[in-house]
């Protein structure tokens, strides 16, 4: 009997639930429990260690900020041609789960040298800022092909309807991320954190493993597939350079990328300077973004689970990209007239959490009308050194601005802003002309 009702709660679960609500056929549960249990893992990993990089900036001092982003892009283009490389010569089930492996090994080793230093009492003012620089090589990469994958192994219509659950995922595994970073650090020291970070990363590498897994099954009966993971991408190492000034569509993605990144610089910029001078101490100033993030995170999943899939289906691609642009707007203008630290965190809070929850999946659908070397070269391309491009633009502008006062500042966005609303308009149309040429050639 118990069994039965079990049952009768899985089956009413599934209709009512997982179909009308989320949008999953039952032919996808499996391969959407991997996916969102990877991008859990994934964002979780990066968020116990984000807040330790915001408490390095400070400590670093904000007139070093702009250098650790000049720095961050240098190695951003370094690292995208490397990537460029190995992704023409290996398939992607192969080079997938190394990209991974190298971060895991990249983070135990900045634990180890880290608790070194604290045992010894030297000061890491300049291993933080080495640290501050590789997290944002970091983040960028392992999120940007992580979605490359996910691309890959959806259809467009699939992506449609699942973009927004498994990037719900990501925002649970960065609450929890954060609230781990919350709750441990002032009682076991920043440091003690990266080899959590290790491990989750690690179970990340085992979902891409079933999902590998899973895909093969997909083959073998037949089932319709976007993709064939087991062939290299071919092209040459700079072909994400090359594709995205071949194209208007991936122009205007990276348009907005750039002014996404001035804007968002600008807001990083703000907090930086003013916790400087109110928060004393690295371990508070981890809890004080922790705990931006968490709101940040929280916020986010609302709009994945509950809003993200029947906006981008009822409005379309264009105003679900242009939804983030307009409330940065209306929220420049209000941090015109009140430049104060809760305004700037509430605003933060705000476009990041509209950001994950709208812009980014709907984002990333736009990849899924691109050829399978788009997806991950041209994408990783516009990802990771295409946006720290607009980190360095936007970080060295907001610097010279920043004789006007956040205020000032906050009024020049303004104009970026419009524009970028009507980029995001147009990529819209696009979208739905590139699905058409997409199908011509063969591709979906």
């Amino acid at each position: 009997m118990a069994t039965t009702m079990a049952s009768n709660i899985i089956l009413k679960f599934r209709t009512f639930v997982l179909g009308p609500v989320f949008g999953l056929e039952r032919q996808e549960y499996w391969a959407v429990a991997w996916s969102f249990v990877c991008f859990f893992c994934v964002l979780s990993s990066y968020y116990i260690m984000r807040p330790v990089r915001e408490a390095m900036a400070v400590d670093s001092g904000a007139d070093t900020v702009p250098l650790l982003f000049t720095a961050t892009f240098v190695v951003m283009m370094v690292a995208t041609t490397v990537f460029g490389w190995v992704a023409s010569r290996y398939p992607r089930r192969v080079f997938l789960p190394w990209v991974y492996l190298f971060f895991i090994a990249n983070i135990l080793l900045f634990w180890l040298i880290f608790s070194q230093i604290i045992d010894d009492g030297r000061d890491h003012i300049w291993l933080g800022r080495v640290f501050f620089v590789w997290i944002s090589v970091f983040n960028l990469f392992v999120v940007s092909v992580f979605w490359s994958f996910m691309a890959d192994i959806y259809t467009r219509d699939q992506g449609r309807r699942l973009f927004g659950f498994i990037a719900a995922g990501g925002s649970i595994g960065a609450i929890c991320g954060g609230a781990v970073t919350s709750l441990l650090v002032v009682k076991i020291g920043f440091e003690n954190l990266l080899p959590i970070a290790a491990i989750l990363l690690a179970l990340a590498m085992f979902c891409i493993y079933q999902l590998n897994r899973w895909f093969e099954r997909e083959q073998v009966v037949e089932v319709q597939v976007p993709a064939d993971l087991g062939k290299p991408l071919g092209g040459n190492l700079f072909g994400g350079i090359t594709h995205v000034f071949q194209s208007n569509y991936f122009v205007g993605i990276a348009v907005c990328s750039i002014i996404a990144s001035l804007l968002g610089t600008a807001l990083y910029m703000f907090p930086i300077q003013l916790v400087e001078d109110s928060i004393a101490g690295t371990n508070e100033r981890t809890e004080f973004f922790s705990n931006i993030n968490f709101w940040t995170n929280l916020f986010a999943l609302i709009g994945q689970l509950f809003l993200v899939r029947h906006v981008v289906v009822r409005f379309g691609i264009g105003r679900s990209l242009a939804v983030l642009p307009i409330v940065s707007i209306a929220g420049f203008l209000l941090l015109a007239f009140d430049p104060v630290l809760g305004v700037v965190a509430m605003l933060t809070i705000a476009r990041r959490a509209l950001g994950f929850s709208f812009s980014k999946p709907a984002t990333d659908m736009l990849y899924s009308v691109v050829t399978p070397e788009e997806k991950y070269k041209t994408k990783n391309f516009i990802d990771t050194a295409i946006y720290r491009f607009g980190d360095i633009v936007g970080i060295w502008a907001v610097k010279l601005m920043m004789v006007l006062g956040i205020a000032g500042v906050s009024l020049v966005m303004l104009p970026f802003a419009l524009i970028w609303v009507i980029v995001a308009l147009w990529l819209g149309r696009e979208y739905k002309r590139q699905a058409i040429e997409l199908k011509i050639k063969g591709f979906e």
